[in-house]
């Protein structure tokens, strides 16, 4: 079944400012991303979850990346909470780790069930908005992007089920609050 695109609505940011509004709170996430798995390292860096933690860690670190250059391209502004979020995803990353690497990955896979729902329904109102969606010199589209970013979350997810997420003690509580936390986090950031 092919995916709907959704309709614009009235006060619905098209062009560049949707752009601006995605690369914004698209940076945060990484950055919140690659500060969670610094705190998760920074307890189990030297057992053995950490060979794991720190690939996924790699890849998000990529995805800043990309998204700081993105921003600079775009002129785009961070958001006024990229202090914050840095600091509580280090807190988040390293209190989940001191719970045990089951923990850890019960987190890893709460953000990354959000993220991946918050990055299709941006690459659905991305295809439909192609003057947001199109490259500024040269390059892919940004759907595009998002797309791979999302795979890469999407296999993150699924290493840290397979790492034992499910039975982490006290997953389901976690899971709500640190899903509570990213929706909070990403309507902050697109505004602000």
């Amino acid at each position: 079944m092919a995916a709907v695109k959704p309709r614009p609505l009235p006060g619905d940011l098209s062009g560049a400012a949707h752009r601006a509004r995605v690369l914004r709170v698209d940076h945060a996430g990484e950055l919140a991303a690659a500060r969670i798995y610094d705190g998760q390292l920074a307890v189990l860096g030297d057992t053995p979850a950490g060979a794991a933690i720190r690939e996924m860690a790699a890849h998000e670190r990529r995805h800043l990346e990309t998204f700081e250059g993105l921003m600079v391209r775009h002129r785009v502004r961070p958001t006024l909470f990229a202090p914050l979020w840095r600091a509580a995803g280090f807190a988040l990353g390293a209190a989940s780790a001191l719970a045990g690497p089951r923990a850890a990955m019960a987190c890893t896979v709460a953000v990354e069930r959000e993220i991946e729902a918050h990055y299709a329904r941006q690459i659905a109102a991305l295809e439909a908005d192609p003057e947001a969606d199109s490259p500024a010199g040269g390059g892919a589209p940004l759907s595009a992007t998002l797309t791979a970013f999302r795979d890469d979350e999407i296999a993150h997810r699924d290493a840290g089920l397979a790492a034992g997420a499910a039975d982490a003690p006290a997953r389901a509580p976690l899971e709500a609050l640190v899903r509570a936390g990213c929706r909070a986090a990403i309507r902050l950031s697109e505004r602000f």
